[in-house]
């Protein structure tokens, strides 16, 4: 079932040990937003994957990070975010993946879903449990007459 949240109250979400971010709600207002922002835009067509995908989420963060907690400067003195500072937090592989995992990818479940079930994860016996008991022996085969 899809659940709606009707409200428009930014949340903070952990990022790192210490490290915390409120965002903006993940709307389809902003989806759309930095899908057609500059920085997005700009990024050359021959790009892989991962070059489109980093300058997604530094453009979709620069729209959504409103406040911080627990990041600094080189001094170790507590910053305000920035699109240069949000740029540079994004730089640090564990954050990024964080950011990907509890913000961006909520967002794009929906779409992968397309509104229904979820896939049955992959691997031997994964999307299925067992319901009958096992055999105490082995069968015998039937003789040939």
């Amino acid at each position: 079932m899809l659940t709606l949240d009707l409200t428009s109250t930014p949340r903070w979400h952990e990022l790192a040990p210490g490290v915390r971010v409120q965002l903006r709600p993940l709307t389809t207002a902003q989806m759309v937003a930095t899908r057609s922002d500059p920085a997005v835009e700009a990024v050359p067509e021959e790009a892989s994957d991962e070059e489109r995908a980093v300058a997604f989420a530094k453009a979709l963060a620069r729209r959504a990070v409103l406040a911080w907690e627990g990041i600094g400067d080189a001094d170790g003195n507590p910053i305000d975010p920035s699109p240069e500072a949000i740029d540079a937090l994004l730089d640090v592989w564990p954050i990024f993946e964080a950011f990907q995992l509890t913000y961006v990818s909520k967002g794009l479940l929906l779409e992968q879903e397309k509104n229904a079930s979820a896939l049955s994860p992959n691997g031997p016996s994964a999307g299925a449990t067992d319901i009958a008991t096992p055999a105490k022996r082995r069968a015998r085969t039937a003789r040939r007459g």
